[in-house]
């Protein structure tokens, strides 16, 4: 049987490839980022040739390491599957589905038990980790994610459609001196959601206000924290009316009337293959039918 690179060195470069750097992948396999890097160069020496274009803090496969993702990709998920159905049991369905927490919290949770009743044997590991899409197949069968447009190589279907709103304190509305026109915001600090980077742009130019600019701009990976910095004041929050609705929180208040169709959706998205999975199947249905019926 020909010899084959440890699997610790094939993970490594799976990792950095689609995570675009040494140190996320590192922090993915909990690895410091010069064990990482050994495990890279294992693999580079075992295939007698560089798999990657190093740059400043980046990792870009070179040809030959775009050849070799796509020569293993598909055996890794296999791999996956066939540990997993040993594993999982025949009485027990196990889904790995990453989903961002705030989402997670406000859509989908309110509705589990639904999902428990119509599918008793389907089980959830719910992971609210970032670079979900980046981790398909690895680790993740399927992933809710937020973004403008998923790559085309995946099945992905747009579960929803958005208005950008301006979020913040009701005490920003009180006092002698309320927050009523959007030029007053150059005083203020804008809270982004990483996933939607380009709210506040996309806001602005909306609203034909090309010379507004914040104090500073603050990022989040949560967005249940940043709905808690903009109630405390903290600063105000460009994020997703459906964000605003579900929260209920009557700290908030909506600032000014402008609206703007989001860039941002939230999609299903998983690998094609990874359809033909029970687990992924029976909940992409019953996720469609039971909140997106529209979609359907």
């Amino acid at each position: 049987m020909r010899r084959l690179p440890p699997l610790g060195a094939i993970e490594a470069f799976v990792q950095v490839v689609r995570l675009g750097s040494i140190k996320a992948a590192a922090e993915e396999l909990a690895l410091s980022a010069p064990a990482l890097s050994r495990r890279v160069q294992t693999l580079e020496r075992f295939v007698g040739k560089p798999l990657f274009a190093r740059r400043h803090q980046a990792m870009v496969p070179n040809e030959d390491g775009e050849t070799l993702m796509e020569q293993i990709a598909p055996l890794l998920d296999q791999l996956s599957d066939a540990v997993e159905a040993m594993t999982s049991g025949q009485e027990v369905l196990r889904l790995r589905l990453g989903v961002l927490p705030l989402y997670a919290a406000q859509r989908l949770f309110p509705h589990m038990g639904l999902l428990r009743a119509a599918h008793p044997e389907l089980h959830l590991d719910i992971d609210t980790a970032g670079h979900g899409i980046a981790r398909l197949g690895e680790g993740l069968d399927a992933v809710i994610a937020l973004g403008r447009e998923i790559d085309p190589s995946l099945y992905a279907k747009r579960l929803d459609f958005n208005k950008v709103y301006v979020i913040g304190s009701q005490r920003l509305l009180e006092g002698p001196d309320p927050l009523l026109r959007p030029e007053q915001m150059n005083s203020m600090t804008a809270l982004l959601h990483r996933e939607m980077p380009d709210a506040f742009t996309a806001w602005c130019q909306a609203a034909g206000l090309t010379n507004i600019k914040p104090k500073a701009i603050d990022f989040f990976d949560s967005g249940g924290l940043m709905l808690e910095a903009a109630a405390q004041g903290m600063g105000v929050a460009f994020m997703h009316a459906s964000h605003f609705e579900h929260a209920q929180d009557p700290r908030l208040v909506r600032l000014f009337d402008i609206e703007l169709d989001s860039p941002y959706s939230h999609w299903f998205v998983c690998r094609p293959r990874a359809l033909q999975q029970k687990s992924v199947r029976l909940f992409h249905d019953w996720l469609i039918r039971t909140l997106y019926p529209a979609a359907a």
